[in-house]
């Protein structure tokens, strides 16, 4: 693992372990308090418990050290930065639906659900402020609110996420070349290689068209970012070490699951998880090592 590995960490564990409670609302117009005090305890218990699970298993292994600050913005092409948006982001939409199985209204449960999102993942940047390979990062902490900003600011604009952040991933030959860093295996891989790593903006061009009637639900329109060619974290040491890393910009065509209609809580469920992931679609790509190109599949 390492700093966006235990981010999704916590995210999934928060998910899954409070995710069934968002299914349906009350029909009262007071707050259900049990509901409530349901969602504050629950998380509480879910997210200390991997906080402490992440410091034995991580913290405790690489050594601990005085409070420090660590600029890492120049690292891994931004990727990571980009993870902290999209963590922040998807936590900050759990934490609306959790508020809303309490009757809390949605511009309420989009504040409160942002709030959590950064309570959530605060921690876990104190936490590195005394790793010794890593600190406490201000770059991390402002894209952590930005992921946070612009869900709530969509919620607060428009009452609905009309631009929503995925995630989509790939193996890569980098991995072999560090694996200790860049993952041994596929779940390792995922978290740790950014090199695969992509991360989109979802328009959906159904609802910024003023839900033309012409344009399909489904049909959303993605930018992607990435980057590859990252063994080293820092592009002097990629070039000290014979490699050169480029950037990698996308557009390609998205489908929106929320317009998919259930009763089912579990299909619901799925079609909520599913939402958060960028699924293999036609795409252009354009990086300046290869130029322009055109995959039938990107994922």
């Amino acid at each position: 693992m390492h700093k966006i590995a235990s981010l999704i960490f916590s995210l999934h564990l928060l998910f899954y372990g409070s995710i069934a409670y968002c299914a349906e609302g009350t029909d009262s117009t007071q707050i259900n308090k049990k509901r409530l005090n349901t969602v504050l305890i629950g998380t509480g218990v879910v997210y200390g418990t991997s906080l402490i699970v992440l410091n034995e298993v991580w913290y405790k292994e690489q050594g601990k050290t005085d409070f420090h600050f660590f600029n890492d913005n120049s690292q891994w092409n931004q990727v990571d930065k980009v993870g902290h948006f999209y963590s922040a982001y998807q936590l900050s939409r759990i934490g609306k639906q959790l508020f809303l199985w309490t009757n809390m209204s949605e511009k309420k449960s989009a504040i409160w659900g942002s709030v959590m999102s950064q309570a959530i993942m605060i921690p876990i940047e104190i936490m590195d402020g005394f790793a010794v390979e890593y600190g406490f990062s201000w770059g991390d902490i402002a894209a952590n609110l930005l992921g946070s900003g612009f869900f709530l600011s969509q919620e607060l604009l428009w009452k609905n996420q009309k631009i929503k952040t995925k995630f989509s991933f790939h193996r890569t030959e980098y991995a072999k070349k560090r694996p200790e860093v860049l993952g041994n295996g596929f779940l390792e891989e995922l978290l740790k290689d950014y090199n695969g790593q992509t991360y989109w903006w979802s328009f959906d061009i159904y609802a910024l068209g003023h839900y033309n009637r012409k344009i399909p639900k489904w049909l959303n329109i993605a930018i992607g970012y990435g980057a590859e060619g990252m063994v080293y974290g820092r592009e002097d040491e990629n070039i000290a070490n014979g490699y050169n890393s480029y950037r990698q910009y996308f557009v390609g065509i998205d489908f929106d699951l929320s317009h998919i209609q259930s009763r089912k809580k579990a299909v619901k469920t799925l079609l909520f998880v599913a939402d958060m992931i960028k699924f293999p679609a036609p795409t252009l790509e354009f990086n300046n090592k290869n130029g322009v190109n055109f995959h039938w599949l990107y994922f």
